[in-house]
């Protein structure tokens, strides 16, 4: 039996906090993109590639891969939606940079369903946390899709990483 005052009140605020860490631990919260934010960023790397006489396709995922914007300019052929998708879909799966899965492309994991490893899909991260992903087809290469991506991020990144 504990006899000091102290020592009791010591007990208590150990077993309260243990049993709020507890219940912490059972359940996470994650920060979502809106469907306004995810438009901005399509339109912007939209925007980006039209500068550059380009017509492309580009979708905006979830944490989860699932797209939430999917865009095609006027005249962008009809392919560039799947492949922006898959762009998208691999690098939120991956959080990473699809440009540099490349070389894991001809690979068990390369050639998985739904999974694109080409230049032009890029995860969207604040302070070290993946919100989604963006990804661009329709470029004469890669690295301008991935270009493109990058200005749909650039668009509200600085506002993202406010919040």
């Amino acid at each position: 039996m504990i006899k000091n005052v102290k020592s009791k009140g010591l007990l208590l605020g150990l077993l309260l906090t243990s049993n709020f860490i507890q219940a912490d631990a059972l359940t996470v919260s994650t920060k979502r993109l809106t469907m306004d934010a995810s438009l901005i960023m399509a339109q912007a790397a939209i925007a980006e590639c039209t500068k550059q006489g380009i017509q492309i396709g580009v979708t905006v995922v979830d944490r989860d891969g699932i797209v939430q914007v999917a865009l095609r300019d006027t005249i962008a052929a009809q392919i560039t939606l799947p492949i922006s998708q898959a762009k998208a879909y691999t690098a939120a799966n991956f959080n990473s940079a699809t440009s540099s899965m490349e070389d894991r492309a001809d690979t068990a994991v390369g050639r998985a369903p739904g999974l694109l490893m080409a230049a032009g899909g890029l995860p969207i991260q604040v302070s070290g946390s993946l919100l989604g992903a963006i990804g661009v087809s329709g470029a004469p290469s890669g690295k301008t899709d991935e270009q493109c991506a990058q200005a749909g991020i650039d668009a509200l990144i600085d506002d993202l990483e406010m919040e």
